[in-house]
């Protein structure tokens, strides 16, 4: 049976906007605004555990410095955006959810070149579960492989979480699913592994954990903190260029990422996968992480 959408357009509750909030369904703004048109537009995706929201000061960081890549400056310090996500998370009532700070340029000017224009903040929250589906990350996605790949970093501001990137992933997602598939796994634009549509990506060789090196797409931030358990394991974490044929022989693969938290994959084309016991670990080990509780001991 199908699941009625329920628009985020029309919504109960509120969304913080440039310092004051405004009712969930008059958060609206005008159509010729820059950010529409021209991508100029920079966010973050974070969730809240237990009333805390997971590294949000590394996300409010991260969005400063995507706007200035992006040729502007957020008028808002880091402490401002902390305390207003905060706020917005407990206007609404919520305790675990997912946070979307978004910063973009207004309406003032209308063409490519627009450094008038005013610079607005909005942040939104709201409730959601597992990003594939609880039934469908525990027993692991399925990828299909993207013919769009991530940009040469001289070509688009990779550094940032530029809106206009997601353009890509939404068409490769789009894609995978019209084949059936839950995801895509995206290459680079020399041909190697990058990452899927908005998760990093990781593979066990030989038992020890190897992930793409970041060159033309975000470090993400989930990424680095699984990097980081994974080293508290004592398991061995490399950052190489992963190329397609080395696929097949991985042992394991999962993703990483705020929305996708870390997710097992089953296949990833024709190449299936069985998750194993450095998955399992990583996926008790950033539970616990996330939720505020020691990770088990090994």
């Amino acid at each position: 049976m199908a699941v009625a959408l329920v628009p985020f357009d029309d919504r109960d509750g509120f969304i913080w906007w440039n310092g004051a909030f405004r009712p969930w369904r008059e958060a609206n703004l005008h159509v010729l605004s820059h950010g529409l048109h021209y991508a100029s537009a920079v966010f973050e995706g974070e969730r809240a555990y237990n009333g805390r929201i997971f590294k949000l000061r590394e996300h409010s960081e991260r969005l400063i410095a995507s706007g200035r890549i992006l040729g502007f400056e957020i008028p808002f310090t880091a402490e401002q955006i902390d305390a207003a996500c905060n706020e917005t998370l407990a206007k609404n009532g919520l305790s675990d959810a997912y946070v979307r700070p978004i910063a973009w340029r207004g309406a003032e000017e209308m063409g490519v070149a627009a450094k008038n224009t005013r610079i607005h903040l909005a942040i939104a929250v709201w409730e959601w579960g597992a990003y594939f589906g609880v039934e469908q990350r525990m027993k692991g996605v399925h990828l299909a492989m993207a013919k769009w790949r991530r940009p040469h970093p001289e070509t688009a501001p990779t550094a940032s979480k530029a809106a206009g990137l997601y353009m890509i992933g939404t068409l490769a997602k789009h894609a995978a699913m019209d084949e059936g598939a839950d995801d895509a796994m995206m290459l680079d634009w020399k041909g190697d592994v990058a990452e899927a549509t908005g998760a990093n990506a990781f593979f066990v060789f030989d038992g020890e954990l190897h992930t793409p090196t970041p060159s033309c797409f975000l470090d993400g931030i989930t990424r680095r903190t699984v990097m980081e358990l994974a080293r508290k394991r004592q398991m061995k974490v490399v950052e190489r260029v992963i190329k397609p044929e080395e696929m097949p022989r991985a042992s394991e693969v999962f993703l990483a990422g705020t929305a996708a938290e870390v997710t097992p994959v089953r296949r990833i084309g024709d190449h299936h996968f069985t998750p194993g016991a450095i998955t399992e670990t990583l996926m008790r080990d950033y539970e616990a992480l996330v939720n505020g509780r020691a990770p088990a001991a090994a």
